[in-house]
Formats: C-alpha cells, sequence, structure tokens
C-alpha cells in the first residue's frame, strides 16, 4: 500500500509541475513579443512530454498490477522463500540462484504472459530493473493478445 501512496505523491507532485509551466507558457505565449511567444511554445512541450510520460508509466503500472493480481488469483505467482534485507528487498544472491527456473520457463513457453511476468519478478529480484519492465510488458501485450484472440473465436462462432 506504501508504494501506492508514493505514486500519488508523486503523480499528484508531477501534475502539479504540469499545471504550473503550462500556466507559465500560455503567460509567456499572450505578451505578443516574439522571443516570449517562442519561449511559450517551447515551454509547451515540456507539460505535454510530461503528461504522455505519466499516463504511460501510471498505465503500466495499473496493467502489471492486475496482471499479478490475475496470477495470485490463480495461485501462479512464484512461491519461493527467499532471504531478504531489513528493507524487504530480496538478496540479490538468492534471486539470482532462482532465476535460470523462471528464463528456462519463459524460453519453453515464449507465448505464455505468465511465464514472462514471473521473468520479469525474477529479473527485479536480481536487479535487472530494466530487463524486468521489459519482460512485464511483453506479459502484457501477450495476454492483451489472448484475451483479444479469446473474444475473437467467441465472436466468430456466434454467427
Amino acid at each position: 500500500m506504501s508504494a501506492r501512496v508514493g505514486v500519488a505523491v508523486i503523480a499528484a507532485c508531477l501534475a502539479l509541475y504540469i499545471v504550473l509551466v503550462a500556466q507559465r507558457a500560455w503567460l509567456l505565449v499572450t505578451t505578443g513579443e516574439p522571443v516570449g511567444i517562442a519561449m511559450g511554445v517551447a515551454l509547451i512541450v515540456l507539460p505535454l512530454i510530461a503528461a504522455w510520460a505519466l499516463g504511460r508509466e501510471l498505465l503500466f503500472g495499473f496493467q502489471a498490477a492486475r496482471l499479478g493480481r490475475l496470477l495470485a488469483s490463480e495461485r501462479s505467482l512464484p512461491d519461493e522463500e527467499l532471504a531478504a534485507r531489513p528493507s524487504g528487498r530480496v538478496l540479490r544472491e538468492e534471486a539470482d540462484a532462482v532465476f535460470p527456473r523462471y528464463r528456462a520457463e519463459a524460453e519453453a513457453a515464449p507465448e505464455s504472459w505468465r511465464a514472462w511476468y514471473r521473468l520479469g519478478l525474477a529479473y527485479d529480484g536480481s536487479g535487472d530493473r530494466r530487463r524486468a519492465r521489459a519482460a512485464v510488458r511483453r506479459a502484457i501485450r501477450l495476454e492483451r493478445a489472448s484475451r483479444g484472440g479469446r473474444a475473437g473465436r467467441a465472436g466468430g462462432g456466434a454467427g
């Protein structure tokens, strides 16, 4: 729950930043001065990029959490008991020891979103956040495609 509070605080701060920069941009554009207009237009780009990035990251978080809840309801999340630091972060050596199992599972079933999600958790436990996010993004794409395929098959047989 504390992660959600942290995300909400950061998102609120970024939203405030976006509003304040957009306000300043508008004030500069409405000055009528060529330099002010140019600076205002340049400042408009920053809030747009920030809003896009915030939306993309929040969407990723919601989708990843949804897949995590699905796996938890299926009792398909990794169940190894790994030693952790006082902060709760898994010891890297422990995560590295179980990592090959999840990598092999994803290689054996490359179209399984469940395998890719578990691989993402293993990457995260091993400290490789970039690959963890890539694996979870792939899991999200595969799960979305599997939902679309089921809906298409179900709708195709009804006519």
